[in-house]
């Protein structure tokens, strides 16, 4: 009966952080679709695939935001002509390198840039090293359509500001709805897993530095805590984790946990979203033990 309340209090606390952050990404999404055309993305984005890599890796530092909302807009980034693996450069610094999140790692951490500077840089490296694999490796549309769907596209040009105003609501609605289903369904595993995983046990695997690094990675993901406010937890661990693990834990939560992860899947094709997670998680590994 206490597994279950426990359960319980840890999925709602999950549900009422994220939600905020799944508005605010169906929102801008939404914004997207209705303000912005391909023709601007065309003009604003380098035409070499190495340099949009680059630029949207370091976009997400004006996007106040976390992982709970980030892959709607990069759906959305994508379907308006954004290259994949740019926009996905963008989804995986988003949710690190914004003001609100450097902020908050600077006070978890005692006011101390280090750890900031850790998290930031680390994370811009991954999201690159990824996006420029991505960038000779995929070749095709990777956005999961059922067999009986196409993909709409919608002319907002010639609608007035009331019309776009509608359209805007419309769509950050339909948004909400299609993400929310994967915010519960991974909300509801990692509470589950936080209930009858005790943090503990996973603590007390690492010891080594390789271990430590591991044990962090499977914490940052089982935990599935929103990256505005994963640093306060992360800075707990600090008297039990080298400096390292506590840098993969802030990095790889942010990009790979299980709410985003089943976000991923409802979102592009499965065998993408395991190519991604596995290039993410490479990366994170290898740099985490270079640090």
């Amino acid at each position: 009966m206490n597994q279950l309340l426990q359960l319980n209090t840890i999925f709602i606390s999950i549900i009422i952080e994220a939600i905020p952050f799944i508005v605010i990404g169906a929102f801008v999404a939404a914004l997207i679709e209705v303000f912005v055309s391909e023709n601007m993305i065309v003009r604003i984005m380098p035409k070499n695939k190495i340099l949009s890599v680059i630029t949207a890796s370091l976009v997400g530092a004006i996007f106040p935001g976390c992982e709970c909302g980030i892959v709607p807009i990069t759906k959305r980034l994508v379907e308006k002509g954004v290259a994949l693996p740019a926009a996905i450069s963008f989804m995986l610094t988003g949710p690190i390198i914004n003001p609100i999140v450097l902020f908050s790692t600077y006070i978890a951490f005692g006011n101390s840039w280090t750890m900031v500077w850790y998290r930031a840089g680390f994370a811009i490296v991954v999201s690159i090293l990824v996006g420029i694999v991505l960038s000779f490796v995929v070749k095709t549309n990777q956005l999961r359509m059922k067999a009986d769907e196409h993909v709409h596209v919608h002319d907002h040009s010639k609608q007035n500001t009331k019309q776009k105003l509608v359209s805007v609501i419309t769509h950050t609605i339909d948004e909400f709805f299609h993400v929310g289903k994967y915010l519960v369904m991974g909300s509801l595993i990692a509470s589950a897993l936080q209930t009858y995983i005790p943090t503990s046990t996973l603590a007390t695997l690492g010891h080594s530095k390789v271990a430590g690094v591991l044990v962090m990675m499977a914490l940052a993901f089982i935990l599935s805590i929103c990256s505005e406010a994963d640093a306060f937890v992360a800075s707990s661990f600090r008297n039990t984790f080298s400096q390292s693990s506590i840098v993969t834990f802030l990095v790889f939560g942010a990009m790979v946990d299980i709410k985003n992860l089943l976000m991923m899947f409802g979102t592009f094709k499965p065998k993408f979203v395991i190519l991604l997670v596995s290039l993410i998680s490479a990366f994170v590994f290898i740099g985490s033990l270079l640090l």
